[in-house]
């Protein structure tokens, strides 16, 4: 079992690092509280995630719901709150002190949780193990959109499955140029990488090994327990990719379309293409965006959009009414909804939205609207 041994320096520098995000955020409590306190418990392994995904896949990997808490070997506390969107998060003076008693982090990578710069070069010493877990994943970058939109220039030439014969089932995005009110591309609340990978169950698979490698690593004593876990989720994980395979094998290169831009990833593993209204959550839509969303329902036979949880439905409801076709939801796992009061686990959690956003899609592909 890891001991935990937190380093003066590391801590001094944390608590440094409190007053300073205090001081600078006036609305920010000046004194932790009790439940945003993170446990202090020896004996166990500290585990902190940023965001959905990554605790679903790490919790499945310690076995959290599979036996006692108190018999787990590591403890998994999510750093942003449930229903906070990571685009645009902000540091709070707490997660200093979450990630100063940490043995160690886990983040999804490719430049998504930029917040995550200064809170690290500020708390971490050589005890904390920070898991890139998309390390090894192929990337999808920004500068493919651009690629993408120049072979267009040839022109709008459609056949009546919208973009499927200009062959963007290998790069996901049609062939409009998005010219958002708040910017292109580059405006994008990360790096030049596309950090969606957590919808594609195949590179889901590929972070539950990384996180899996770096729990061993961490608590070489927890090895079996690790990788007989790691193990069952990945089959529940592969199971998930061969019905969604097989089910959406008969609207191969056909086109949906989502409220902002995150659906890549799911979209290539799966032959699909995918239009989207904006660039990230917090962007409004300019004029020709909306009307691109239009002609591409329009010529893809779409019968309805998908938006997100957390109130964007408005913004295509106009879009809808225009095009008639209705409004329903791909979740993109970024925030943690409504469970109908049922208690399930975060691994739970993720396998069940996954098959929710497989029954909408293709609902948005059938003929019949739901």
């Amino acid at each position: 079992m890891v001991i935990r041994v937190k380093s003066t320096l590391r801590w001094a520098a944390a608590v440094g690092m409190t007053t300073l995000l205090s001081s600078c955020t006036a609305t920010t409590e000046s004194t932790i509280s009790t439940e945003a306190a993170i446990s202090t418990q020896d004996d166990k392994l500290q585990v902190v995630t940023t965001f959905l995904p990554m605790t679903a896949f790490t919790e499945a990997v310690v076995g959290v719901g599979e036996v006692p808490a108190d018999e787990l070997r590591a403890e998994v506390i999510q750093l942003l709150p449930a229903s906070v969107d990571p685009h645009d998060y902000q540091a709070k003076p707490q997660d200093v002190q979450r990630l100063a008693q940490a043995d160690v982090l886990i983040k999804n990578g490719l430049s998504f949780e930029l917040f995550l710069s200064d809170l690290i070069a500020n708390v971490s010493g050589d005890d904390l193990i920070v898991v890139d877990a998309s390390e090894g994943i192929d990337p999808i970058l920004v500068a493919d959109y651009a690629d993408d939109k120049a072979h267009e220039d040839e022109g709008h030439q459609h056949d009546d499955h919208g973009h499927g014969d200009h062959g963007h089932g290998d790069h996901g995005h049609g062939d409009h140029d998005h010219d958002h009110e708040s910017g292109d591309h580059d405006s994008h609340d990360h790096g030049p990488e596309d950090p969606h990978v957590w919808l594609d169950p195949k590179k889901a698979i590929q972070q539950v090994e990384n996180i899996r490698d770096a729990l061993v690593a961490a608590d070489p004593e927890g090895k079996s327990v690790y990788e007989a876990n790691a193990a069952d989720y990945i089959e529940q994980l592969q199971a998930l990719d061969r019905k969604m395979t097989e089910m959406l094998a008969p609207y191969e290169g056909k086109t949906f379309v989502t409220h902002h831009d995150f659906a890549d990833y799911f979209a290539r593993s799966y032959g699909l293409n995918v239009e989207y209204l904006v660039d990230a959550p917090e962007q409004s839509a300019a004029p020709g965006d909306v009307l691109n969303v239009i002609e591409v329902v329009k010529a893809s036979n779409l019968k309805t959009l998908l938006s997100e949880p957390g109130g964007q439905e408005g913004s295509f409801e106009a879009i809808a009414q225009e095009a008639g076709v209705s409004v329903s939801v791909f979740d993109p796992l970024e925030t943690s909804g409504e469970t109908n009061g049922m208690e399930v686990s975060a691994s739970d959690y993720y396998l069940t939205v996954m098959n929710q956003n497989l029954e909408n899609l293709m609902a948005a592909f059938s003929q019949v609207t739901p």
